[in-house]
């Protein structure tokens, strides 16, 4: 199968070439830089140069490449800017669509969240609706990813992978990453996220299962899956943990509770054969590579 990897050099897309290359899959990523093109083709994979803002730009690459299936791993989140991921979520994932059914793509696997479901109490599953109308600044993000899960379902297949708290190499929770600046009291650390230690519950992902499940998705049947480890829990268990793996301090426990913060159960992708190698945040936080 020929995969056309939009996010190649991301968190997850760096991770995800090999595999695909691994698995007999010919693979065609795009970047925006020469950089990154070059890492891609360093990998053993085609490289193209690409903005996914230039819509006739995007249209003559994955013309060109004439993919069997696309990969959405795009996101826009080094400067924690939720405004500009949220654009390239409508934006770019608009173009993207429109680029591949051009070029008779009819399959898509695209990377969403797990924690834009309705308040409630329990890990959710994937019948639960997102949370549409939320208050600022969640409302832009449910928006945000409602506009790219809508735009993707207008493919033949679109499998949604609706992605856990991401940690490991390349993401913020990683040693050195702004969670670990932030929990050592530095002001200048930006992450969309929150260090409090209370009841608000997160489910989390190492990228590398969350890579697996994206090669996975690519035989699966179309609709939202959640990715997440088998351990979802309250901040105030996962923060210390995670403060002792990066070595800096924890913060102190605290009682509040997001009513949207309430986890996520994997149990439709454990059913399709996908199991995370890093089964809870509690062993993948200490493994984690700088």
């Amino acid at each position: 199968m020929h995969v056309f990897v939009a996010g190649a050099t991301g968190a997850v897309g760096r991770l995800l070439v090999p595999l695909l290359l691994d698995a007999g899959h010919q693979v065609t990523g795009i970047s925006r830089t020469p950089e990154g093109a070059e890492r891609v083709r360093r990998q053993g994979a085609s490289a193209v140069r690409a903005d996914v803002f230039d819509r006739d730009g995007l249209m003559e690459v994955v013309s060109a490449a004439a993919p069997d299936v696309v990969v959405h791993q795009l996101t826009d989140l080094s400067g924690a800017d939720g405004e500009a991921t949220n654009r390239l979520r409508r934006e770019g994932t608009r173009h993207l669509v429109d680029a591949a059914r051009a070029a008779g793509v009819t399959r898509m696997v695209a990377q969403s969240i797990s924690w834009a479901y309705e308040p409630g109490e329990g890990p959710v599953d994937e019948s639960v609706p997102l949370d549409i109308g939320a208050a600022q600044p969640r409302g832009a993000l449910v928006d945000g990813l409602r506009a790219l899960e809508d735009t993707a379902a207008e493919m033949d297949t679109a499998v949604v992978l609706r992605y856990g708290v991401l940690y490991g190499p390349g993401t913020w929770y990683a040693p050195g990453g702004a969670v670990a600046a932030a929990l050592s009291g530095d002001p200048s650390a930006r992450f969309l996220g929150s260090i409090e230690a209370d009841l608000s519950v997160s489910s989390f992902l190492h990228v590398a299962d969350a890579a697996r499940a994206a090669v996975a998705a690519l035989g699966w049947p179309a609709g939202p899956v959640n990715i997440v480890d088998d351990e979802p829990a309250q901040a105030r268990e996962w923060l210390p943990v995670l403060a002792t793996a990066l070595g800096v301090p924890a913060p102190k426990a605290g009682s509040g509770r997001e009513g949207w913060a309430r986890g996520a159960s994997n149990r439709l992708a454990r059913a399709r054969g996908w199991r995370p190698e890093y089964a809870t945040w509690r062993t993948g936080f200490a493994a984690q590579d700088a």
